[in-house]
């Protein structure tokens, strides 16, 4: 079964066909960033006449949008107000328009009132953002040394196999193919319906880096077995393609139960987890493709040195 090496090109065309229309609505529109790395506004609300089991957060969020708060963060607590138990609701939102800010907290109170009864607004003040550019920064400085972890650790893991460094080398582009899925999809579903990046978002990067390296090494160890065992006159590319056979079901069948758990949690998981569940499926499935589509066939390039007879080609 030689079909999956021997169309690499069409994988790698397919990638391209995903990453490219994703970084150019990176360049044009950016990322659209939520209250996390923008700050915004913190509602401090009472609900005296309720009890906390008959508040929900998605129908208090429902309210914010409504009236202009798309993306509001709300947390359900207790508080003791001389001596009794009262429900209340810490709301974080982007901030109140400049012109009429009184308007909108009107609004919003209204709206609530006419769900829960009686709503007491307490202190509204303007905070900064949760992940700060710094955080940000520390971050991706956080990344970039893991990458470096992960190419020596893969280098030395994979010392028995030829040319060791090549799959460490491989394993961080495939991640790096991931990496621009995920943010080219984060900024077309940022301008198509608005989704934004919080701190979930760098979660979510962070666990489908590690989902794609995971997955690679998987395959690749497959490779470095069937190497070992290699049979006279058999090509690279026989092995190779043998060892994604070998590594399919597995890899299919574990990422499915993330993917229908996934799933599950997208359907009914509410809309506070919903940004985290979408940018964790689509990593997921991206990283399914690379391990298998991308990072082997990467190493069947750099065997044959493909890229000497590019150009070639192209002249012929």
């Amino acid at each position: 079964m030689k079909s999956i090496v021997r169309l690499r090109y069409i994988w790698f065309i397919i990638s391209l066909v995903v990453i490219i229309p994703g970084a150019i609505f990176f360049a044009m529109y950016g990322l659209k960033t939520g209250i996390d790395f923008a700050g915004g506004a913190l509602w401090d609300l009472h609900f005296p006449t309720k009890q906390m089991s008959e508040l929900n957060t998605e129908a208090i969020a429902e309210v914010f949008a409504k009236n202009g708060f798309e993306g509001a963060q709300v947390q359900l607590s207790t508080v003791k107000v001389n001596g009794a138990a009262v429900a209340s609701a810490v709301v974080r939102t982007k901030e109140l328009s400049a012109v009429n800010p009184k308007d909108q907290k009107d609004a919003v109170v209204a709206g609530l009132s006419a769900v829960y009864g009686t709503v007491e607004p307490q202190e509204l003040q303007s905070v900064g953002p949760t992940v700060s550019a710094e955080a940000t920064r520390s971050a991706a400085i956080a990344v970039l040394g893991a990458c470096l972890a992960i190419l020596v650790y893969l280098t030395i893991a994979f010392r028995t196999a030829p040319n060791p460094l090549r799959y460490g080398i491989c394993a961080l582009l495939a991640m790096l193919h991931d990496v621009l899925v995920v943010l080219g999809m984060a900024a077309i579903l940022g301008y198509a319906i608005g989704l934004e990046i919080d701190a979930y978002f760098l979660t979510a990067l962070l666990t489908v880096i590690s989902f794609s390296v995971h997955d690679t090494i998987v395959v690749f160890d497959r490779i470095r077995e069937n190497v070992g065992r290699r049979r006279a006159g058999e090509s690279f590319e026989d092995i190779v393609n043998h060892s994604i056979v070998q590594t399919l079901p597995r890899s299919i069948n574990t990422q499915l139960t993330s993917v229908f758990s996934l799933t599950a949690l997208l359907l009914f998981g509410g809309v506070t987890i919903r940004n985290l569940v979408i940018i964790l499926l689509i990593g997921l499935l991206s990283g399914t493709y690379s391990s298998i589509f991308n990072a082997a066939q990467m190493l069947v390039v750099w065997e044959n040195r493909e890229w000497r007879t590019w150009f070639r080609k192209q002249a012929a």
